[in-house]
């Protein structure tokens, strides 16, 4: 069955379909400006304006209604008097305002598409498991370079410029290379301090390959790391391991965040560990399911999620290690193998 065919079995009234990368999942088109309209009937209309319309009248499986630049105003006519369902994560106010304007009733349907994306199918896993390979190499080069006197931009831009030699479409997301205290900081942004002996670097990057995204962390030591640092990062790896021993079909995502959390919060540092988990991950690097304490989700063979369980000290030093995982049939596939046993880089 056609993913449109799936969606259109789920729903209750035609889904006008404006996320742009769920009309990519769906029929495979990309755009900057255009719509699907998905009806329960599975009949399904692709709108784009003139500068897309070859590429348009290329999709199967679509009527193709070509619109003028101003396609939200001109959805407004088309729908008049219809109910029709839109995305709330992708539709503002002022869209709202303008698809409503000759009197359709719009019903909000989240999360229709993001539902099946979730579960990926034999091509989606096949890129991801490209792009995570790609980040093997990538780590493996990257521990054999200077860390020590080179700032976090550098070797930033060093990652940046590996993933497109090796053949990845782009970066996953800005890599994120973060020393000292700045480790820290989940979401560090690299800066141009040089990076000192002694102390522990969170490494946190991924790359594209056919439009999906792998995401995988590690975090090296530098110099002599002292026997602090080395227990700290054996925490932050075992809070991983039990994660990952976790991860099943069938099991809730806020369980599975719970495990990771059991031998940090035994050692009297749980407030150290303050973020989720994990998240899926696909077209996009943050989807669904999420791994979180507040999770309702349940996995369920064919997700993609890391588990990237993290310790971070305020003023003084991070620790996070993540591996990208598909939940399999008796457990799960890693995919990200570079190893996370403490590597000592110069």
């Amino acid at each position: 069955m056609s993913r449109l065919a799936r969606l259109a079995a789920t729903l209750e009234q035609p889904l006008l379909v404006t996320n742009p990368v769920n009309i990519r999942y769906l029929a495979g088109f990309s755009s900057s400006n255009a719509a699907l309209l998905v009806d329960p009937t599975g009949e399904t209309t692709l709108f784009t304006d003139f500068r897309y319309a070859g590429a348009a009248r290329a999709v199967a499986g679509v009527t193709f209604h070509q619109t003028k630049r101003d396609l939200v105003g001109e959805l407004g006519e088309l729908l008049a008097g219809r109910t029709v369902g839109f995305e709330p994560g992708t539709v503002t106010m002022a869209t709202h305002g303008t698809l409503g304007s000759h009197g359709a009733s719009l019903v909000s349907v989240p999360g229709a598409v993001e539902a099946l994306r979730s579960i990926k199918d034999d091509t989606e896993l096949s890129a991801i498991r490209k792009a995570a390979s790609l980040s093997d190499e990538v780590y493996a080069e990257l521990a054999e370079e200077r860390f020590v006197g080179r700032s976090e931009r550098q070797l930033a831009w060093w990652v940046e410029r590996r993933f497109r030699e090796l053949g990845a479409e782009a970066v996953a997301f800005s890599p994120i290379v973060a020393a000292g205290a700045n480790g820290a900081l989940p979401h560090a942004t690299p800066t141009d301090e040089p990076i000192a002996a002694g102390t522990a670097i969170v490494v946190d990057v991924g790359c594209v390959v056919d439009g999906y995204r792998s995401d995988c962390t590690r975090t090296f030591l530098t110099g002599e790391p002292t026997e602090g640092l080395l227990a700290r990062y054996q925490l932050c790896l075992q809070a991983q391991l039990d994660g990952l021993e976790a991860v099943l079909p069938g099991a809730r995502a806020c369980d599975v965040d719970a495990a990771s959390r059991v031998a940090i919060a035994e050692a009297g540092v749980a407030d150290a560990y303050g973020h989720g988990l994990g998240h899926g991950v696909g077209l996009d690097i943050h989807e669904a399911p999420t791994l979180r304490y507040d999770s309702t989700e349940v996995l369920a063979v064919g997700n993609v999620v890391t588990v990237e369980p993290g310790l971070y000290f305020v003023d003084d030093v991070g620790f996070r290690i993540e591996d990208l995982v598909i939940v399999s049939a008796d457990g799960y596939e890693r995919l990200t193998l570079f190893t996370k046993a403490p590597v000592v880089v110069g």
